[in-house]
């Protein structure tokens, strides 16, 4: 498949074959939504925790003796049926939500989204971005530019060859803008993302990737 290179003002300076054992590969919706499950179920966080009758402060002493006071026996006022005792069945910050995803079942799904989006005309190929610096506002205007001379809306993802400091720090402030670089490319950027935007030298890197 042969698209447009672009340089950094959105300037047409050639074409670029994308390699077809990257971009040509047939749609397979059934494992997107098993390597997306799984991928954020990975990321899931778990915060909600509710305490146990035996993570509960104090209780330690039986609130009155066993017989002969006219009330129900107790051994603990940190009894799930207390006020201020522990939950029974609440959540727990002990629950693993992790999915295991293999390496070719990963790879796979990775070219297909790839090739979704370059089949839904959602790839730019450029040569090279170059900042003076990470600067906000130059990032902003080369965007910008692309934005406005190739008609592209909506949220960017940026990847790049290499660790670019400069132009991560640049784009954090733009909103629906990411940049992300080849090796740790995902299946669920891909997707999260309306328009990718590749540099010509990540290309090798996604082939061998």
């Amino acid at each position: 498949m042969e698209v447009v290179l672009y340089n950094q003002s959105a300037e047409n300076i050639g074409n670029v074959e994308l390699p077809d054992s990257v971009f040509a590969v047939p749609s397979n919706n059934d494992l997107l939504h098993q390597v997306v499950s799984s991928l954020m179920a990975n990321k899931r966080q778990v915060i909600a925790h509710a305490k146990t009758r035996s993570e509960v402060r104090g209780g330690g002493k039986k609130p009155w003796r066993q017989k002969g006071t006219g009330r129900s026996r107790h051994g603990s006022i940190r009894s799930p049926i207390w006020k201020g005792g522990g939950v029974t069945f609440g959540p727990t910050k002990e629950v693993n939500f992790k999915k295991k995803i293999g390496k070719k079942t990963a790879r796979k799904a990775l070219l297909v989204a790839l090739s979704e989006k370059a089949r839904s005309n959602g790839i730019v190929v450029v040569d090279e971005i170059k900042l003076n610096g990470p600067k906000t506002k130059e990032a902003a205007n080369i965007l910008k530019s692309f934005n406005n001379n190739l008609n592209r809306t909506g949220s960017m993802l940026i990847i790049t060859p290499s660790t670019d400091k400069d132009l991560y720090r640049a784009t954090k402030n733009i909103q629906k803008v990411g940049v992300i670089e080849a090796r740790n490319l995902n299946t669920l950027e891909i997707l999260s993302h309306k328009n990718i935007m590749i540099f010509k030298d990540v290309l090798g890197v996604l082939v061998n990737k």
